[in-house]
């Protein structure tokens, strides 16, 4: 399952080419190389908010694996140093020596590893490792490994022999102090991710960009589910605005933290239009419940909302009318008729942001059927 590399500017063969100068002082970022990757809108399926972590790594002498996982960007603090030496914001392991004095350099097979938990199984579609603040001690090489292994193993489970582990990326060049974007093709579906790094060095991040596939044993035990959950499997499409966060996050699990962890958009000044976000469910639902938050959102909640549903490329139709919001507050609605739909708008009137979105209900047969047939084929 081969990856493309799709970053504007490739690295270079030359190990130190892909360096960047040193810091300088002002801002860290400042000339932080970005890259663009259309993937990125899709769920990250290694956030700690969904259940991800990392549980192993075979090095974390300078900074700890944890820190690979942490949703706000790198801190670079240029004074901060401890008893091991300078401390970096993300995973950085101690340099590779060789075998003796004649050979000073490590072999190349040699590198250092790190397993992550997905936060739900799901099949990737790209990979970013950032190396922010890297400047000089990042991998001169990453690669990328993925298995699928049911129910919750351990690292040794993971290690043993007969887990086969996939090749997503094969050892490659990456820049220093900026992000690398790997693209996934194909079809099947991972628990687990392996991240190397060669010879050895420091990643600040890491973002597993995918399409959470849910397995549907799961789902019909459960019976009544939240059908729009990035857990279940639903999935944000498209939206009007994302200008301060991601709509995505109004349908992650749990309840928002604060105000950025839900989608706000920026004011709309064009009267007689809205802002909106589209999503798809797993497969066709019959919603009989919503639930709208604005938790955090005091001054900046959507003054009104409305909810449309429509069945595969069927016509749109109203499942809310416009509903007066309330800033900070959990809202309750039972719906007097079930609605049947794969996709669902959400309207806010005239802008403003919403926390959460739960849509209550449960997978019609044809719904069940379909995430059946996906769920087998994405284990092939």
């Amino acid at each position: 399952m081969p990856s493309d590399k799709i970053q504007t500017e490739t690295p270079s063969t030359d190990p130190h080419a892909n360096d960047a100068a040193p810091y300088g002082g002002g801002d860290p970022y400042a000339d932080y190389r970005a890259g663009d990757f259309p993937f990125t809108d899709l769920v990250d399926l290694a956030d700690r908010r969904l259940g991800a972590g990392v549980i192993a790594a075979n090095d974390e002498f300078f900074a700890e694996r944890e820190n690979l996982l942490i949703r706000e960007p790198a801190v670079f603090d240029p004074e901060r140093f401890g008893h091991k030496g300078k401390i970096m914001d993300g995973w950085e392991t101690r340099r590779r020596r060789g075998a003796d004095a004649g050979h000073p350099f490590p072999a190349p097979e040699d590198h250092d590893w790190a397993i992550v938990r997905l936060g739900t199984p799901g099949i990737i579609r790209g990979i970013v490792v950032d190396t922010a603040h890297f400047r000089g001690n990042y991998p001169q090489r990453v690669s990328v490994q993925a298995t699928a292994v049911d129910g919750a193993p351990g690292p040794d489970d993971l290690l043993a022999d007969g887990v086969k582990w996939e090749e997503l990326v094969p050892p490659t060049p990456v820049r220093g102090h900026a992000a690398n974007g790997f693209e996934v093709t194909g079809g099947r579906r991972y628990t687990h991710l392996r991240i190397c790094q060669h010879p050895d060095g420091g990643i600040a991040r890491l973002r597993v960009h995918g399409e959470v596939v849910p397995d549907p044993a799961w789902l019909a035990a459960l019976g009544t589910i939240d059908l729009i959950s990035i857990l279940n499997g639903g999935m944000y499409e498209d939206a009007s605005d994302r200008f301060y966060s991601s709509p995505a996050q109004i349908i992650l699990p749990g309840t928002s933290r604060k105000m950025d962890d839900g989608w706000e958009n920026r004011r709309r000044r064009v009267r007689d239009t809205n802002d909106w976000v589209r999503f798809r469910l797993p497969a066709q639902g019959a919603v009989r419940a919503v639930e709208i938050d604005t938790a955090y959102l005091k001054g900046n909640a959507a003054g009104w909302i409305g909810l449309h549903g429509r069945d595969g490329d069927g016509e749109w139709f109203e499942i809310l009318p416009r509903t007066r919001l309330q800033p900070d507050t959990p809202h309750r609605f039972v719906l007097d008729t079930e609605a049947v739909v794969t996709h669902v708008r959400l309207d806010a009137f005239p802008d403003g942001g919403v926390a959460r979105m739960r849509l209550h209900g449960s997978l019609t047969d044809t719904g069940a059927a379909e995430l059946a047939r996906r769920y087998e084929e994405s284990a092939a």
